[in-house]
């Protein structure tokens, strides 16, 4: 063998080890960063949605109703349940429907979520849940929904994750704290103020599509009037019953002119707990609305990162 191209080579081989040895230097000195980034799942197995997941909290939603989440099986129509994942993706967060019938599936998911948005529902809660009888006023209740709306407010209450309540979700987390219902507003308080389209009807005329609105007063001090950024806001209105008394740790910051609770804020802890009886989600242009969806999101952000750095 040629005796100068055998100590080109072994200088080589010498070089190559050097080089082997100082990068094996360099991840012992930095275990934590190198097994962070072996840690990382390859974008190519992440979804679009879930490539930043340290920014974009993700929220839980669970569906309506069993008939839309059945009707989405099947021809991938959400109904009115993407009105509320529009609204918590476009105020920066990951919207995660939740099932209502699968029970192992959804007690899966909910502990992995960071806040949760109660939507609104055609049914009414079972009355027999605040202590009485349906007086022939209260529509039939959909109880795979209570129970999937009762155990995210078991998790997020006990976990302190952000919640957002709206319409029946508002009415849901009343009970669940142990508050009660009107069952009906015209035919319990006699109400004139327009509460549903169902109100505006007279003799034979249709729906209109739009919902009425009207008046809501809002609490110095509260977090509504903070985001609405005084103490009166335009509501939309889409409900027959409403809060009579407020449940466990829950402060009324929002009435109607006719006395209609409207807003709850709980004070039971520092936890972001919000309710609403109108349907912000239905207001995307709305600046009112867009904040209270904005801070929310903040919210469930600020959740994410405290669970983080307790693990």
């Amino acid at each position: 063998m040629n005796t100068q191209g055998s100590s080109e080579l072994g200088k080589t081989a010498a070089r190559t080890s050097s080089q082997v040895a100082a990068l094996w230097a360099r991840m012992l000195r930095f275990p934590v960063l190198m097994s962070h980034i072996d840690a990382q799942p390859s974008a190519e197995r992440l979804s679009p949605a879930d490539r930043t997941p340290y920014t974009r909290p993700r929220v839980g939603i669970p569906w309506r109703t069993g008939p839309e989440e059945d009707q989405a099986s099947s021809t991938g129509l959400r109904g009115k349940t993407e009105d509320y994942l529009k609204a918590v993706e476009k105020a920066g967060a990951e919207g995660v429907l939740l099932p209502l019938r699968d029970e192992e599936e959804r007690n899966r998911l909910i502990p992995q979520l960071d806040a949760f948005v109660l939507p609104g529902s055609p049914a009414d809660v079972e009355p027999a849940r605040y202590g009485t009888v349906n007086r022939g006023w209260s529509a039939p209740a959909d109880l795979p929904r209570e129970e999937t709306d009762r155990a995210i407010l078991k998790h997020a209450l006990a976990e302190k994750k952000p919640v957002l309540a709206i319409c029946y979700g508002c009415q849901l987390l009343n009970v669940y704290l142990g508050g009660t219902l009107i069952q009906d507003l015209k035919a319990e308080t006699g109400t004139a103020t327009p509460h549903r389209k169902k109100d505006l009807l007279q003799g034979g005329e249709r729906e209109t599509r739009d919902d009425p609105t009207h008046l809501a007063t809002l609490e110095p001090g509260s977090r509504l009037a903070s985001l609405a950024r005084g103490t009166q806001a335009v509501i939309n209105s889409s409900h027959h019953q409403a809060i009579e008394q407020p449940g466990r740790n829950l402060r009324v910051t929002s009435r109607a002119s006719d006395g209609t609770i409207e807003g709850v804020e709980w004070i039971g802890d520092s936890n972001w707990v919000t309710g609403v009886q109108w349907h912000p989600e239905r207001m995307p242009d709305d600046p009112f609305a867009e904040r209270l969806f904005r801070e929310f999101v903040a919210a469930a952000r600020a959740a994410h990162k405290a669970v983080t750095h307790k693990r």
